[in-house]
Parts: structure tokens; C-alpha cells; sequence
């Protein structure tokens, strides 16, 4: 559901503007996959804009999936009173595509879905990590998320930017009775929505039958991606989930199922003219 945090009016003053004139200063996050009508409150003339697409799921075998882009858009004028679109792109899963997040329309800005081709509309963002055996890590403020390593077991790599880290994977430990081939992975890191921060960092390696790959960090206080399965019959548990927002899932040995892609987001603050993402004054409120 939508959050809306608005503090009163405060000096104009406070953000480099001259005279007794007051701005309103505020905030409102989608964070549940779906379509909102967002109404610009009294007052408010500029917002700043970012957006965060949904992950990928982790296919069984040796696909996982991407990190959801991330897109922000600063100083975007709009109207006291009139209303505006806001999509939340939901998490994929084995029965969903990742779909992108936008204000407004999709040309303005956006944070695209999680993808072997990933994709943001703004002025500045980053892409998404791209999927191997770990999940992607999510776009970061002005860098990538990480990308999962192509062989098994490895370690993630670190996301970008303030990007989330992708998560690692395992590989085989012989003897093992009950397969020949095995790759399991862990989810990737989201990304958070209050300005760019620290990177997130690389999942742990695994160890079939003995250690559990290690999710990617979140990036800029985004969630941390699950950890992947460890035991021979993991081929009948979840691949790790990816960290909220737009973490990719991990994938899931030879076959069995992945693990799901973290939803998208949206927020929205104001004043537009003084709140600029990446990272001035886009705490909260």
C-alpha cells in the first residue's frame, strides 16, 4: 500500500529561496505491484521521482534471475490537485513476467523489469545485474547491480552505484546419490528508495550438502537477497528470493524451482526544486 509522509510547511528559506514564502515538504512510496492514482497535494508544483523495477524468478537449472533498473527523474512539474499514474512493477515468478515501475508514463520515468536486457528512463539510474547461477543484484543511483558470476560454485560481485550485490552459488561435492549435476543459487540484493548509499555486497560462495550460498546485499538500505539451498534433494526447495526492492531470484539446481523476484517500488518527494535524487535532502520525510 502507498505511505504518505508530509510535514508541514516549513521556510523556503531552508532550501536557498529568499523572501516569507512557505513549500510544503513530503514523500509518498508505493511499494505493493500494482496501479495507483496519485493526486499532487496543495502546494506542491515539483516532484522528484524514483522508480525501481520488479526482479526476475529464478529458473530451475542454470537460470536465475535479473535485477530489476533502477530510473530517477528530478524537478517534474505537475499541478496541485490533478492526478497522476503510478505503476509498481510485481516480482516475477514462475507464472509472472517482471514488470517495469513508472510515474506518470513509462517516457518519463522509469525503472525497468528484470532482464538479459535491462533498461531505465531518466535522468540518471542503473541497470539492473544480469542473472548466471546467483540472482541480480538491483540497479543502483549511478552505477549497476551486480552481476551474478557465469560458473559454479563463485561467489556474487558487489552492485554499483548503490546497487544491490548478486547473490553467489554452489556447485557439485561428490559423491553425491542423488544427482550428477548441480548448481544452486541465492537471490540478489534490492535497492532502497531514499537516496543513493553504500553498494550492496557479493553473496557468499556455497558448498553442496554443506553451506548455503549467501544472498547479494542490499544496495543503498535495500534488502538483502535469501540464501540458495545446500543439500543433495535441493532440487525440491526454492532457490533464494531476491531482497526487496527488485532483488532477481536465485536458481535452483538441475531442475525444481527458482527462487521469486522482489517487487518494484515508486516514491515520490517533494519539493522537486530542493529534493534531488540521487542524494540531496531525499531522506525522509
Amino acid at each position: 500500500m502507498p505511505t504518505l509522509i508530509t510535514r508541514g510547511s516549513v521556510s523556503a528559506r531552508a532550501y536557498g529561496f529568499g523572501g516569507g514564502a512557505t513549500i510544503v515538504k513530503g514523500s509518498q512510496s508505493y511499494t505493493t505491484a500494482g496501479t495507483y492514482s496519485w493526486v499532487a497535494p496543495a502546494g506542491v508544483t515539483k516532484v522528484s521521482v524514483v522508480a525501481v523495477g520488479g526482479g526476475s524468478f529464478g529458473q530451475g537449472g542454470s537460470g536465475s534471475g535479473s535485477g530489476g533498473s533502477l530510473g530517477y527523474k528530478n524537478n517534474i512539474t505537475v499541478i496541485p490537485g490533478n492526478s497522476y499514474s503510478v505503476v509498481v512493477g510485481a516480482g516475477g515468478t514462475s507464472c509472472v513476467t517482471p514488470y517495469a515501475s513508472y510515474f506518470c508514463n513509462s517516457s518519463l520515468v522509469r525503472g525497468g523489469g528484470g532482464s538479459n536486457s535491462p533498461s531505465f528512463t531518466g535522468t540518471g539510474g542503473g541497470l539492473g545485474g544480469i542473472n548466471y547461477f546467483g540472482g541480480g543484484g538491483a540497479g543502483g543511483y549511478s552505477g549497476n547491480g551486480g552481476a551474478a558470476k557465469s560458473s559454479k560454485p563463485a561467489s556474487g560481485n558487489s552492485g554499483s552505484g548503490g546497487g544491490g550485490g548478486s547473490g553467489g552459488a554452489g556447485g557439485i561435492v561428490f559423491p553425491c546419490a542423488c544427482c550428477t549435476i548441480a548448481a544452486f543459487g541465492a537471490g540478489g540484493g534490492g535497492v532502497g528508495l531514499f537516496g543513493q548509499g553504500s553498494n550492496g555486497s557479493a553473496g557468499t560462495i556455497g558448498s553442496l550438502g554443506s553451506t548455503s550460498a549467501g544472498g547479494g546485499g542490499g544496495g543503498s538500505g535495500g534488502g538483502n537477497g535469501g540464501t540458495g539451498p545446500n543439500t543433495c534433494n535441493g532440487i525440491h526447495t526454492n532457490g533464494g528470493a531476491g531482497g526487496l526492492y527488485g532483488g532477481g531470484g536465485g536458481t535452483n539446481g538441475e531442475t525444481g524451482n527458482g527462487g521469486n523476484g522482489a517487487n518494484g517500488a515508486v516514491r515520490i518527494v517533494w519539493p522537486g526544486c530542493a529534493r534531488l535524487f540521487p542524494s540531496t535532502c531525499v531522506g525522509t520525510p
